[in-house]
């Protein structure tokens, strides 16, 4: 059976702020650092700047969910992307050779820490009521570049990223825990979702994993996770990067979002985008809605075991009607299972 993944870090923010500390006393180059906590997601991101004004982020990993091997293959692939003239992070080494930085936390538990440069630029989009379909253009001619990258990159042996394969993305022991956990589904509205799962099943087995359609991926490329300085594009926050269906990045585009209004619009510009580099062939193009529907269902596991937190609580009390109306367009047939009514 497989092991579902804690989800977000429990300690304060005392005790990351601790951590991060012994990790960059590990570090000699980062001369008399100032450490801000910047954000709290599923890891937790500092800002640190030295003495000389130089900036790094400092990502404290969560418990149990990468181990040490598993992090230090995603910074392979971000060092062979940057070879590749894909501007992503880099990390740092420190005064032992680590990259993936192992700490003792109060309790004496083993977490870990990479340094990275700071990425200068702005996030490409953040606000829905900004977002253009030329957004998601760029978007998909990123993604697109990414996978290009992923296909003809031969991987070292021991490199070793998350399967996203339909069962660790929505079974009962997926990787993001169970979707029948998600606030606001009830026991009447599981038929739905396990019928819309069934259908989803059978597509993608008879869609296949061939090298062609699947391979190493970002997982969450959203328009938060793009980021433009002086008109170069950027991408961050590979934590997710693993093994599943290239077209899963198209859901991932518009994760959450599913059900807005312009949703159909940034799909389509998402495609364009892509398309400029990767042209689709018609089995691709026609399983574009069971990967859209698979991954709604991938985030209500996601919303479920993160209930808690303050971007699940953001989405609303709608939420998982607005997936359930998604699942009946699906079944339906009519159209992707994306946009308002």
């Amino acid at each position: 059976m497989t092991t579902i993944a804690k989800q977000y870090d429990t300690l304060d923010n005392a005790a990351l702020t601790r951590l991060a500390a012994q990790a960059l006393a590990t570090c000699p180059q980062v001369i008399a650092p100032q450490i801000a906590l910047f954000c709290r997601s599923e890891n937790a991101t500092f800002q640190v700047t030295d003495a000389r004004q130089r900036r790094y982020a400092l990502r404290i990993h969560r418990p149990d969910y990468h181990q040490q091997p598993e992090i230090q293959s995603e910074l392979l692939w971000l060092d062979a992307l940057r070879d590749a003239g894909i501007e992503v992070p880099a990390a740092h080494t420190n005064r032992d050779g680590q990259q993936v930085i192992p700490l003792r936390t109060d309790t004496g538990d083993t977490r870990y820490a990479v340094l990275f440069d700071w990425i200068a630029g702005e996030v490409l989009q953040s606000d829905l009521s900004r977002v253009a379909r030329e957004d998601f253009i760029e978007l998909g001619r990123t993604t697109a570049r990414l996978h290009q990258h992923s296909r003809g990159w031969r991987r070292p042996a021991n490199f070793r990223r998350l399967r996203w394969d339909h069962a660790t993305m929505t079974g009962p022991d997926g990787h993001w825990g169970d979707w029948r956990a998600a606030p606001g589904l009830r026991t009447a509205d599981m038929p739905l979702v396990e019928e819309t799962l069934h259908q989803v099943s059978a597509a993608m087995q008879a869609f296949g994993q061939g090298p062609d359609r699947f391979g190493l991926i970002h997982a969450d490329l959203r328009l938060t996770n793009l980021m433009r300085h002086q008109q170069q594009t950027r991408v961050i926050d590979f934590d997710d990067c693993g093994f599943g269906w290239y077209l899963h990045d198209l859901a991932a585009a518009v994760s959450f979002v599913e059900h807005h209004p312009d949703a159909p619009a940034w799909v389509a510009g998402w495609l364009e985008g892509y398309q400029q580099h990767c042209p689709l062939t018609p089995a691709e193009v026609a399983i574009i809605p069971s990967m859209l529907i698979q991954r709604r269902i991938q985030l209500l596991a996601w919303v479920g075991s993160h209930a808690d937190t303050e971007q699940a609580r953001s989405l609303g009390p709608h939420w998982a009607q607005e997936s359930l109306r998604l699942c009946r367009r699906y079944l339906d047939q009519r159209g992707l299972p994306v946009g308002a009514e």
